[in-house]
């Protein structure tokens, strides 16, 4: 798989109609996975979004989840840069830069997915999120 950049769209608890709207834009196959599937089960948010992707049989990638518990949505500043792949050493070549002189929220490290995946803010103050698919 070659490297991709991705927006990721966040959203206040309607990721789930938004995303099926998006795939009567652009067609192809949308994979939704819930807080509850994740964890977190019983709890208010379990039919949330967590992730959900969307891809286009023209190519388009787009990403998406409801913004999690504990954490503020802003409308305007609700989107991050997504890149994922399997090249490792590709991948954390680009955390790397990203991630200096910047803020890092998730540590660039094997998620409980089974990817290596880091969040962090630039130094300008964009949003990115590295993933490295694990074979």
């Amino acid at each position: 798989m070659a490297s991709r950049l991705n927006p990721y769209i966040s959203f206040a608890g309607d990721a789930r109609q938004a995303m099926e709207f998006y795939k009567t834009v652009f067609g192809g196959e949308l994979t939704l996975n819930t807080f509850g599937e994740s964890g977190m089960a019983g709890t208010p948010v379990e039919n949330q979004i967590m992730h959900a992707q969307l891809e286009s049989p023209g190519g388009y990638h787009l990403m998406a989840s409801d913004t999690p518990p504990g954490m503020e949505h802003n409308p305007g500043t609700n989107i991050s840069v997504s890149l994922s792949g399997d090249d490792d050493a590709e991948l954390r070549g680009y955390w790397e830069k990203l991630s200096a002189d910047g803020t890092v929220s998730v540590p660039f490290e094997k998620q409980m997915w089974g990817d290596l995946f880091g969040a962090c803010t630039d130094k300008f103050g964009i949003s990115w999120m590295v993933n490295v698919v694990q074979s």
